[in-house]
């Protein structure tokens, strides 16, 4: 390979062996090898666990790694932290949008909350805690940091036994097992599933997964990896469109709609319906997206070594936290000034009352947004009360 590419001939005959194995596995629904992720819930946590022993064993002792001179002070380590948390955030941004695409799978709404509520932040916390001994041990054990755990494993080969040959060999395959799973988790089904969305008539989740696989190959993804400033500035990049996705969903769920949805209309794609919006668009959603992904895209270029001014670096250092709450706010807003149907002044989620739902429609069925709202008082085009009806759940349905 060219010594500007990015990579080297190993490296990228790695990524692509890892890749062509991974297809076999976006053909499969997610309920059908489930087993792989069960698999991979055992063998990587005790594989992770052995590879940090293994770095303290080989620093002697996990003193030497802790007790390490910081280079930063003051505001500069303040800072440095902050944009820490914000990468850590970025990290798991992903299952915070993308979580109904497994979510719809519990029988529930609290077989989804609790095991997500503990596993993820736990899991997240308790990864990032192994990275951070394991790399800093780097510094320890060879005197030069090294940010790629499994540039760090490579090293241990050197002098190596064959047994200690053999650990290596074991925690490599940890890592691809666990990046098979989040690949499919992560990527492919959620990939999958926006596209079914947008081209329901020509693409499924299986198709979407692979146009998925077909894209990250052409994006050369090994150039992210050349540097740890080149990933963690694509990890806030990530942060900053992803947050204002979160920040539009959660408003418009809790704040607008309180919980209410009418489920049949969801699944209706005729103009009566109260999720048609605007000729198929909900330009409020899209405005508000926008006006998150701006407060931070100043700070972005600055990131990537352009001058700017240093307002805008502060304002993307907390660039999710800025994305979320300018994107929720602006969505509120719009919605105040530009009402939307099918919305409630109370909180009116159904949660497990739901049993036996039907979204089918006889062809007389029309649109009424009167017995349609999840609100007693409707309000009309111009805001005003346009009647008070009682309204009942079986109705709904």
């Amino acid at each position: 390979m060219p010594a500007g590419s990015g990579t080297d001939t190993m490296d990228y005959l790695s990524f692509f062996l890892f890749w062509l194995c991974s297809l076999p596995a976006i053909w499969f629904p997610v309920h059908k090898i489930r087993h792989l992720f069960t698999v991979k819930a055992f063998f990587v946590p005790v594989a992770g666990v052995a590879y940090f022993i293994w770095a303290i064993v080989k620093a002697h002792g996990i003193g030497p790694i802790v007790h390490q001179g910081s280079s930063a002070h003051g505001s500069e380590l303040g800072w440095a932290m902050v944009k820490g948390i914000m990468s850590s955030i970025a990290n798991f941004a992903t299952l915070i949008v993308n979580d109904p695409d497994f979510a719809r799978f519990a029988r529930k709404p609290r077989d989804a909350l609790w095991s997500q509520f503990i596993t993820i932040p736990v899991g997240f916390a308790v990864t990032s805690f192994i990275g951070i001994i394991v790399s800093s041990s780097s510094t320890v054990i060879y005197g030069q940091p090294i940010w790629n755990p499994l540039q760090l494993l490579g090293n241990f080969l050197e002098g190596a036994s064959s047994g200690e040959r053999f650990g290596v060999f074991i925690i490599a395959f940890a890592f691809a097992l666990a990046q098979l799973g989040t690949n499919i988790a992560a990527n492919s089904v959620s990939a999958g599933t926006d596209m079914t969305a947008l081209l329901p008539r020509y693409l499924n989740i299986r198709r979407g997964g692979y146009i998925c696989a077909a894209v990250g190959l052409a994006m050369c993804p090994w150039n992210l990896l050349s540097t740890s400033n080149n990933f963690t500035t694509y990890l806030s990049a990530y942060s900053v469109f992803l947050s204002s996705i979160a920040g539009v969903i959660i408003c418009d769920y809790y704040i607008v709609r309180k919980g209410y949805f009418q489920i049949r209309e969801l699944y209706d794609a005729r103009s009566s319906s109260p999720y048609y919006f605007w000729f198929g668009f909900h330009w409020r959603g899209y405005t508000a997206y926008i006006a998150g992904i701006l407060i931070n895209i100043v700070g972005f270029v600055g990131a990537i070594g352009r001058a700017v001014p240093v307002g805008a670096q502060y304002i993307y250092n907390l660039n999710f936290f800025c994305g979320f709450i300018v994107a929720s706010g602006t969505y509120y807003l719009l919605c105040r000034f530009f009402p939307i149907p099918a919305t409630s002044d109370k909180w009116m989620e159904v949660g497990d009352e739901v049993r036996n739902v039907s979204v089918a429609y006889a062809n007389s069925d029309t649109y009424d947004e009167e017995s349609a709202t999840g609100s007693d008082h409707l309000k009309g085009s111009d805001g005003k009360d346009a009647g008070v009806r009682e309204r009942k759940m079986a109705q709904d349905f």
